[in-house]
């Protein structure tokens, strides 16, 4: 049985190859070199960022002028970037163009790109192919905290009625809502009360689920299995989906393309659903339930470890539950929880009793 991940990895690694060959040649170094300690997912980015470095060089760097294609490069032509050229490239990143379309970046995008360049100087330099690491100096973004968006209590009920029932929603969408409400409140369901990854959700197949233990597996970040658990209120969305709409949608087809076979969640098409496609349906719910908040997929896996924090107190089971590697990671995300846990601890503890005389 073909597995969701499996096909995924496989996309990327061809597509990676496909921008390998319009790198320079040494390249191959480096993504052979990483590959044991990456996913094809962040290999790829790393392709996509250093082909815009490779092309900034190109246009920018007086001594690459005069090269044509990338392919021209040579791995001693990183020891002609100096930390200025460096600098300059974090400066022009705010706005370039490329292949005929403009592109912004934030400091997150930013981060992101200069910390590929980072990552393959070093490669370079710790296999003594350079004789030093310039992009090792280099200060990387500034990260400002982004105010945590999460779901309210009478928000989470809001748009689980709203997916169940229409309500707000045009007659248009509503003829569409009518086919999918099912599915949809169980993927709503299940993404406000396990706080699992779009991804995640995505990737699960029947095969995962066993509602004898209210238990699932799912396939995390990195490719590690785990174990996860869920309450009655997803046991019962989720059973009522599989029974109903995905039961028809399985009569009705002939044949599944092999990935789709054992897909836990299908579009009206009878195949896998899309990270794009729930994307989209929790986007248009949310309007209905949270019209002031931009509530994303992730967004709803932050009310449910705001939620997990607020009843536990405990930051080391919400960064387990989340699948957080780093405790710190879950500690900046949920910092404003503690605050409130500071101003409840302020008023548990009294030093005279008010009713004496």
């Amino acid at each position: 049985m073909a597995n969701y991940f499996n096909e995924r990895d496989k996309k990327f690694t061809l597509r990676l190859r496909e921008l390998r060959d319009t790198l320079p040649e040494f390249c191959d170094e480096f993504f052979i070199g990483i590959e044991p300690l990456t996913t094809p997912m962040t290999r790829l980015y790393y392709a996509y960022d250093l082909r815009i470095f490779f092309d900034y060089l190109m246009q920018n760097v007086r001594a690459f002028r005069n090269y044509t294609d990338m392919l021209d490069f040579t791995v001693s032509d990183l020891e002609k970037i100096t930390t200025q050229h460096l600098e300059a490239y974090l400066e022009y990143l705010s706005l370039y163009e490329y292949d005929g379309k403009e592109y912004t970046n934030g400091s997150k995008g930013k981060a992101r790109k200069i910390s590929t360049v980072r990552t393959f100087f070093k490669y370079y330099f710790n296999h003594d192919r350079i004789s030093s690491n310039v992009a090792a100096k280099l200060t990387m973004p500034k990260q400002r905290d982004k105010e945590i968006i999460r779901l309210e209590e009478r928000e989470v009920s809001r748009i689980l009625d709203v997916a169940e029932y229409g309500e707000g929603m045009t007659e248009h969408q509503r003829k569409i809502q009518r086919n999918t409400r099912y599915r949809d409140v169980a993927i709503l369901t299940l993404l406000l009360g396990t706080g699992i990854r779009v991804s995640e959700c995505v990737g699960l197949n029947l095969s995962d689920i066993d509602f004898d233990t209210n238990a699932f597996t799912v396939t995390r970040k990195g490719g590690n299995r785990a174990i996860l658990y869920f309450g009655d209120e997803v046991a019962v969305a989720l059973q009522e989906y599989i029974d109903s709409e995905r039961k028809a949608l399985i009569n009705r087809c002939e044949k599944l393309a092999p990935g789709d076979t054992d897909a836990l969640f299908l579009s009206l098409q009878v195949r896998r659903i899309s990270v794009r496609a729930v994307e989209n349906l929790v986007k248009k719910y949310a309007v209905e339930a949270a019209p002031l908040k931009r509530i994303s997929p992730h967004k709803l896996r932050s009310t449910f470890g705001t939620n997990l924090y607020r009843a536990t107190g405990d930051i080391y089971m919400v960064a387990d539950v989340l699948g957080h590697r780093d405790v710190n990671t879950t500690k900046k995300h949920y910092a404003a929880i503690e605050e409130d846990h500071r101003k409840i601890a302020s008023k548990v503890i009294k030093l005279r009793d008010s009713t004496e005389d």
